[in-house]
């Protein structure tokens, strides 16, 4: 606000360009309740796994697909699991960053035109924060998911690793629809 010769308070202007800040009903915040859904069933999920099996206990739920219990100190595909613990700490700060940033590019969308972009910021901020939980509380991650085709097994994974592999597909869909929407625009 600015004062004027009457002694009257004004709005001062916004410079010409600038952009004005969604309202937040309308932006990509919108989505946020997903990552949190994410969040809530990620731990109960892997909540019910450490209660109900024992390390290793394996169940055949089809010829592919197995649900064991098993712990990962690493990422994915257990890269970093044999270190010495300085990587659970390197892993919640690349979570808290990673999900910082994408909170405040979903900020910036519209979710409206931009709903896919939104979705899969949403779901690998759940997955993120989901998988975090797991190392601040034990320094481990909860994995059970465990597919395979005859004698080749893919790591186990848990339903934050899922969220973010299908936010991430989500992500790269976004693209392709907007580069083919910008090719049709220029021709």
């Amino acid at each position: 606000m600015s004062e004027t010769g009457g002694g009257k308070a004004t709005a001062t202007p916004m410079p010409a360009g600038a952009a004005q800040p969604l309202p937040l009903g309308l932006s990509g915040w919108r989505f946020l309740p997903l990552a949190a859904a994410i969040i809530v069933a990620d731990q109960v999920v892997k909540a019910w796994m450490v209660q109900h099996f024992t390390l290793f206990e394996r169940v055949r739920v089809l010829p592919v697909l197995d649900i064991i219990l098993t712990y990962n100190t690493g990422a994915a595909f257990s890269v970093l699991s044999d270190a010495s613990g300085w990587q659970r700490w390197l892993f919640v700060l690349l979570a808290l960053g990673v999900s910082a940033g994408l909170i405040v590019w979903l900020r910036r969308l519209r979710a409206v035109a931009h709903g896919l972009l939104a979705c899969g910021l949403a779901l690998i901020i759940g997955g993120a924060l989901g998988n975090m939980i797991d190392r601040l509380a034990s320094g481990r991650v909860v994995d059970f998911i465990h597919v395979h085709w005859g004698q080749a097994y893919f790591p186990a994974f848990n339903v934050a690793d899922s969220a973010i592999t299908v936010g991430a597909l989500a992500l790269l869909i976004d693209a392709w629809r907007e580069s083919r929407s910008v090719r049709r625009v220029d021709a």
